[in-house]
């Protein structure tokens, strides 16, 4: 079932859970958690976010290659410094991250499906894919960076 592969990008999936936990919060009656300390725990994963994202970027744009997840294929170069020494996948770390913060934010245990689906779905449906093109076009240096570097954290 390669249809999906690489074709609905992470962000486009991480906005649907997104929505469809809103909607499930509202229909629900599920409330934001007016309590300081999941504030600031939501608060600060979400600042987290956005760092780890800008991070991530700034090492594509130094190196020069492709941002674009739809088309694995265009990578020029291969980024295992700065934040991809620690995630080979920071950007789809900090879109986690995005969902997690709101399911903190929310009083129902049934608001974590979408973290969890949004971890199976992009592991599945882009970064297999993604890892099977980076092996075959980066060859042993691909391998090796794998070997020594965690797919998420």
């Amino acid at each position: 079932m390669r249809t999906l592969d690489t074709k609905i990008p992470a962000p486009v999936v991480a906005l649907i859970i997104g929505i469809l936990t809103k909607w499930y919060a509202y229909s629900a009656s599920i409330l934001i958690d007016p309590t300081p300390t999941r504030m600031q725990i939501g608060v600060g994963l979400a600042q987290i976010s956005g760092v780890i994202a800008l991070v991530a970027m700034a090492c594509f744009w130094h190196a020069r290659t492709t941002i674009n997840p739809l088309d694995p294929r265009r990578a020029s170069q291969l980024v295992t410094s700065g934040i991809f020494r620690w995630s080979r996948n920071p950007m789809y770390l900090s879109l986690l991250l995005l969902l997690v913060a709101y399911a903190i934010r929310l009083d129902s245990f049934a608001v974590w499906i979408g973290p969890i689906a949004f971890v199976a779905y992009v592991t599945r449906f882009q970064i297999l894919p993604e890892e099977r093109v980076l092996a075959e076009k980066f060859g042993d240096a691909y391998v090796a960076y794998k070997d020594r570097t965690r797919r998420w954290i």
